[in-house]
């Protein structure tokens, strides 16, 4: 009898044109997360995933039949999607299935990703980067102290990787200075794609930050300037 797969679907999006740049992908929400980032916007994920009901995967692998010769891949995301036993059964069948697959993750556990690399299941990471790599600052994006090591090992494990990454900073005023993305456009030199990301308070984990101002856009694309001028020379 097949192995049931134990993965517990809470969101479906049939096609993005955002979640897999230069690529259609559907995207695919796991419950749960070891961080508890205060500007996290996929809160329910996170907190309260029973609240949300499970999507059965062979109603969405059937609907993704469908979209054989559009969707290009899927974008498995969450919440933090190593944290699910099964994940690695889970990429197999969307590839048996004919798509390629992204994987979002947080970093935490390298020893996840480095195995579902080490079996050629991923096309694509996207790992968030939460602040410049020092353990207070690290720990105040996160929500959660402890996993900046972690965090560092899964960056080295993308970089020798030889699959295609990119890393993604949201940008979050009260938890980085200036100052500290210029440091971390430092200590990412060598990564092949950094991108900046603009904060929305709006349904932010913590309330407060809820009723932060973001910054002006065009302060915002200042600091991305600077910061990735920064980058490219560091990485050339």
């Amino acid at each position: 009898m097949p192995h049931q797969l134990n993965i517990d679907i809470k969101g479906f999006i049939e096609s993005s044109f955002l979640d897999w740049p230069g690529q259609v992908a559907s995207v695919i929400f796991l419950a749960g997360c070891n961080f508890r980032c205060p500007f996290c916007h996929n809160h329910g994920l996170v907190l309260a995933p029973h609240e949300f009901p499970s999507i059965d995967w062979e109603t969405i692998k059937a609907r993704l039949s469908k979209f054989t010769g559009w969707i290009d891949g899927v974008v498995i995301s969450g919440g933090e999607p190593t944290l699910t036993r099964d994940l690695p059964g889970f990429i197999r069948e969307i590839r048996e299935a004919g798509f390629k697959v992204k994987l979002d993750t947080n970093g935490s556990r390298p020893e996840i990703v480095s195995s579902l690399l080490d079996q050629n299941l991923l096309d694509h990471v996207a790992m968030d980067v939460k602040s410049v790599l020092h353990e207070i600052p690290y720990a105040r994006a996160a929500g959660r102290s402890g996993f900046l090591e972690k965090v560092k090992e899964s960056l080295t494990l993308l970089r020798e990787s030889g699959v295609p990454y990119t890393l993604r900073t949201t940008v979050v005023p009260g938890l980085h200075t200036e100052d500290d993305i210029m440091e971390l456009a430092g200590q990412l030199c060598g990564v092949s794609d950094w991108v900046l990301q603009h904060f929305k308070p709006e349904n932010a984990l913590d309330s407060e930050f809820r009723n932060l101002t973001p910054m002006d856009q065009g302060e915002f694309e200042e600091l991305d300037r600077k910061a990735h001028q920064i980058f490219y020379q560091k990485t050339a």
